[in-house]
């Protein structure tokens, strides 16, 4: 699933978290000493829930071992808070070689911790990538990180359900409403968006629904009345009956839709098999629908990506294992995109490959990224997110006007992108 981590931390939270170096916080493969005459790179990955993950890192680590006997990959398995033990470890010595992020950039460019990977991607490579993910692991032209996978978000609903009250697939958020009142009864509510009524989950997608956007070209946007039209939807949602709230998990878990207390869900691809397995044919997808007429179809994009520590003793090193697993290696990239999750290949010509992807509701996904998929872009932060969440709770949860709330988030924004820019 999508994710997000914060690279800067406070003094007391580096305390905190210090002690993962011991090895006391994470499990791995390979962790002793390499025998003499080998180079040992260190890469982490957070803590997959997906069955098979683990295994399949390890498997690809082994398999470069034995083609290049001369370089041991020592894979490590970090669980719990993955964005802060990283952070952690990127400020001492004994950060990893290669690692993965999901998230902005530019901090970590700014502190000289990625090394740049542009000598990886050819021209045919970077053409073979989706031009988002080049873009979101770019910064000031330059690409620090290989996208490892995709995901992307649907609005799944039971096709029989829906055919049953009369009703197509909505396409705008009016449509979106009916049918979810319409498709709400006493035993099952028309729609789930998250456990807080949709404001982890929407905050981003219903700006950009209605043809807005947060920051563009170095400047906070989001301050606008086509974002105010689109988060008042989130109050006309919370206000209604139709929608689910308290549901045994949260938005990016099918278990609410799958169990028919949801007649529609918002959630990730990666529910698909799930869903599939459970409800067989009767499951269509859209995209998040359109604020109105002027507005479109999106999603998310978002996944993880591979990167470099450029201050590590062996970067020409990690680049070529990077570039080996993540640029050359079609078959375990297609394996780790299909066989434990299910996610999209950032590559092109691997999506053509996908025969899994080519099914009526993946195919949807793709086309959703290609015509709809939006990224924050790299200069956005942790920071800025919670200045649009604190006002959306602020609005929605206590009601305060929501206009002189996102206008004090936008301020807010403005202050963090300054010090960023400055940075």
């Amino acid at each position: 699933m999508t994710s997000r981590y914060n690279c800067n931390i406070s003094r007391r939270e580096f305390l905190k978290v210090a002690t993962f170096a011991a090895g006391s916080l994470i499990t791995g493969c390979g962790l002793g000493r390499p025998r003499d005459g080998r180079i040992a790179l260190t890469q982490w990955y957070h803590q997959y829930g997906e069955t098979g993950t683990q295994d399949a890192v390890m498997r690809y680590a082994a398999e470069y071992t034995r083609l290049n006997p001369n370089v041991e990959i020592r894979v490590v398995w970090v669980p719990g808070d993955y964005g802060s033990k990283l952070s952690t470890a990127m400020l001492t010595p004994n950060g990893p070689d290669i690692f993965e992020g999901s998230g902005p950039l530019a901090a970590m460019v700014g502190a000289g911790q990625l090394a740049s990977l542009d000598d990886l991607f050819t021209p045919d490579i970077r053409a073979d990538f989706s031009p988002e993910d080049i873009t979101g692991n770019s910064v000031d032209g330059k690409i620090y990180a290989v996208k490892m996978l995709d995901d992307v978000g649907l609005l799944y609903y039971r096709k029989s359900v829906l055919a049953a009250a009369g009703l197509t697939p909505p396409s705008t958020m009016p449509e979106l409403f009916d049918a979810a009142k319409k498709l709400t009864t006493e035993t099952r509510k028309g729609l789930f968006v998250g456990n807080d009524a949709g404001m982890s989950a929407l905050w981003s997608l219903l700006p950009w629904s209605a043809g807005a956007d947060f920051l563009v070209d170095n400047k906070i946007v989001f301050d606008n009345p086509r974002t105010l039209a689109a988060y008042e939807w989130l109050r006309t949602l919370g206000n209604s009956d139709a929608l689910l709230v308290g549901a045994p998990s949260d938005w990016w878990d099918p278990s609410a839709f799958v169990q028919g207390l949801t007649a529609m869900q918002w959630t990730g691809l990666w529910a698909f098999p799930q869903i599939k397995k459970a409800l067989g044919d009767d499951v269509g997808a859209v995209p998040w629908p359109a604020l109105d007429s002027a507005g479109k179809p999106v999603t998310f994009i978002g996944g993880w990506s591979q990167m470099v520590n450029a201050q590590g003793p062996h970067v020409d090193e990690a680049k070529k294992f990077v570039r080996w697993l993540w640029i050359e290696n079609q078959r375990n990239q297609l394996d780790w995109n299909l066989s434990y999750g299910f996610h999209v290949p950032p590559r092109r010509s691997l999506v053509k490959l996908a025969d899994p992807l080519k099914a009526p509701v993946p195919s949807v996904a793709v086309d959703a990224m290609s015509t709809g998929g939006k990224f924050m872009p790299n200069l956005w932060n942790n920071a800025m997110n919670t200045a649009v969440m604190d006002a959306l709770t602020n609005s929605l949860k206590r009601g305060e006007p929501l206009a002189p709330e996102i206008k004090s988030a936008a301020a807010k924004c403005r202050r963090e992108l300054d010090r960023a820019l400055e940075g």
